[in-house]
């Protein structure tokens, strides 16, 4: 599950050092790091637990590195070390004064934790709080009462913590230079975790939630249980132990969560989710940003290539960068980001420490101890080519559009279909039979999903593929994906998945590997509007926009490109009853039905997906 595996990773590190075999690295940590633990004002009386390490030699001044989580800070007391400070070892054997704070209402913080608190478009007063004031005043904190920094503060977090990098960058305080918000979230209900377009993400939002959003009645260093599945098979356990969303509550949850709650009285895109959406924001950036993700993150992909182009748009002239690899959430911290699943990921070194080294150290030196480094604008890795390459924009300039046309016989064609014997493919959608987002589905979301292979997906009746020929010369796709599907329903209601795929060669990975590069889901009730779901009129043929979040990947030559499009993911996505209901979460059993679906193909009723090319190097 995808915050879970990153607090479980970080509150690893904050276990008390043992007596016998401390490693290298621990070792330095204590030998060279000295640890006060605080409990600092905000503006408003409320105090934030944060622990300060401090370098043991004084005869320099430091940089703040600054990490903010609602995920602990533990270890908790000064004789206990975490054994990782900053984003990697480099930083600690470079020498920083490292900060980690519970944010306000979390573990031994003060305060109500409110999820994405909304930011705040005002001059803020005493009782005027956010995360950026909060931000604020913890960084003006620091500078004046923690001997032997040099001035000035950088902020970098991954998932849930990136998402408080991201919104420290507003804060306006002078000595902020520098920001690297990693797999940031910026819109829950938009294309973070748990929505995608109002599609609900179940799996991901369950297990989360039930650990994340308990109560906490006063402050706390310990962490509440994982809720224990009966079962490990996860589409066994939401298919017919929890059946619709409405059994949640009175089966598991009690009505102690109180953001599933939030979540069931707010089905639609109304201003709970607005106010929470931190895009609109960035607006008057100061600090130096460079935001970071995976290419196969199953969370948070939307959140960094957003935020990057959210501070680029508004923000002329500061130093804005986007990072993009072959990495799954947060993997560029925790693993070689050299393989996910069946597909590897060539460079040396691996392509984590390539970064480390490379991109992020050298970031954050420059913008915080003045050595220089020359970085692109765009440091983004060629899946498929499997090599990274440097842009001064993204998506890139060197392109042009490209047009991918469904056609009739389940082709896929750059060419506007015409003079069709057939105008339209069609398959029966059952909720009480979903198809399966993996071959393999356990009860925490698998974080291959994201490059697995198709071929099971194929073989179901209710999956249609569409291929084109066999490629004479590579195609590298960049940038979003724009998705126009001409659709009709029996039902009333439907959700709509747009699966992009490299199909291998069948000498190649596993003999003919179908290799998931993006996948989307839409929920058909919004075509029209976010904030006022419709139904469908049976039968009637209706246009269906949406955008695929962006790709950099290369087609080989010998390969093919194949798009599924399907109703159900399940349950990374929650079931779509098929008969329209105002709020999905309330709906009976009885509202599940079969439905007959079309996807038209004719030179009047055009579907297709349009994206752009990288122009062939001369």
């Amino acid at each position: 599950m995808f915050l879970l595996t990153l607090f479980i990773a970080t509150t690893l590190y904050g276990q008390p050092l043992p007596d016998k075999k401390l490693n290298e690295d621990s070792l330095y940590i204590v030998g060279h790091y000295d640890k006060k633990e605080f409990q600092i004002p905000m503006r408003d009386g409320i105090k934030l637990f944060t622990s300060v390490y401090t370098p043991k030699n004084k005869e320099q001044k430091y940089p703040v590195m600054m990490f903010r989580t609602p995920y602990s800070v533990g270890s908790y007391g000064e004789k206990k070390y975490l054994s990782l400070l900053g984003p990697s070892m480099i930083f600690t054997r470079e020498g920083f004064i490292f900060v980690y704070q519970d944010v306000r209402g979390k573990f031994m913080s003060e305060g109500n934790f409110v999820n994405m608190r909304p930011q705040l478009d005002v001059k803020k007063t005493k009782n005027d709080i956010d995360e950026s004031s909060d931000t604020y005043d913890t960084i003006d904190w620091l500078i004046k009462n923690i001997p032997g920094n040099n001035g000035k503060v950088g902020i970098w977090g991954i998932s849930y913590p990136g998402f408080y990098s991201a919104v420290g960058s507003l804060c306006g305080h002078p000595a902020l230079t520098a920001v690297s918000p990693q797999a940031p979230i910026s819109d829950w209900w938009m294309g973070d975790d748990f929505h995608h377009h109002g599609a609900f993400f179940l799996d991901a939002a369950f297990d989360f939630m039930f650990v994340f959003d308990q109560p906490r009645p006063k402050p706390t260093t310990e962490w509440r249980n994982r809720f224990e599945f009966p079962v490990k098979d996860g589409y066994t356990f939401y298919l017919d132990s929890v059946g619709p969303l409405k059994n949640v509550n009175p089966k598991y949850f009690h009505d102690t969560i109180a953001f599933w709650n939030d979540m069931i009285a707010h089905p639609d895109y109304d201003d709970f989710w607005k106010s929470r959406n931190l895009l609109p924001h960035f607006k008057n950036v100061k600090p130096a940003v460079m935001t970071v993700g995976g290419w196969f993150d199953a969370e948070d992909l939307y959140g960094p290539l957003k935020i990057y182009s959210a501070i680029e748009k508004n923000n002329p002239g500061i130093y804005n960068a986007l990072v993009m690899g072959p990495w799954s959430h947060g993997g560029w911290a925790r693993t070689k980001g050299d393989r996910l699943g069946n597909v590897t990921f060539k460079n040396s070194p691996d392509n984590s420490t390539f970064y480390q080294e490379k991109i992020e150290f050298p970031f954050f030196m420059h913008f915080l101890k003045g050595k220089t480094a020359v970085l692109p604008e765009a440091y983004i890795y060629i899946t498929g080519k499997n090599e990274w390459g440097q842009f001064t924009t993204w998506p890139p300039e060197n392109t042009e559009p490209v047009t991918f046309y469904l056609d009739q016989n389940k082709k896929l064609t750059q060419n506007i279909p015409a003079n069709l014997s057939t105008e339209y493919d069609e398959f029966v959608s059952d909720p009480a039979h979903p198809v399966p987002y993996t071959e393999e589905i356990t009860t925490h979301t698998p974080k291959p999903y994201m490059c697995a292979d198709q071929r099971f997906a194929g073989k179901r009746p209710d999956v249609l593929s569409y291929y084109t020929e066999i490629l004479q010369d590579e195609i590298t796709l960049t940038g979003p994906l724009e998705v126009n599907l001409n659709i009709s329903t029996a039902g009333t209601d439907a959700d709509w998945i747009v699966k992009l795929i490299d199909v291998y060669p069948d000498t190649a990975l596993q003999g003919g590997y179908q290799q998931l590069v993006r996948g989307e889901v839409f929920r058909g009730r919004y075509r029209k509007s976010f904030e006022k779901p419709e139904p469908f009129v049976p039968g009637e043929i209706t246009e269906i926009h949406f955008e695929i979040p962006d790709v950099c990947h290369s087609f080989m030559k010998g390969h093919r490109l194949m798009v599924q499009i399907q109703s159900s993911w399940f349950p990374l996505v929650d079931r779509n009853p098929q008969k329209f209901v105002p709020n999905i979460f309330n709906a009976e059993e009885t509202d599940f039905i079969k439905a007959t679906h079309r996807v038209y193909h004719s030179s009047k009723n055009l579907s297709f997906i349009k994206t752009k090319k990288l122009k062939e190097r001369k």
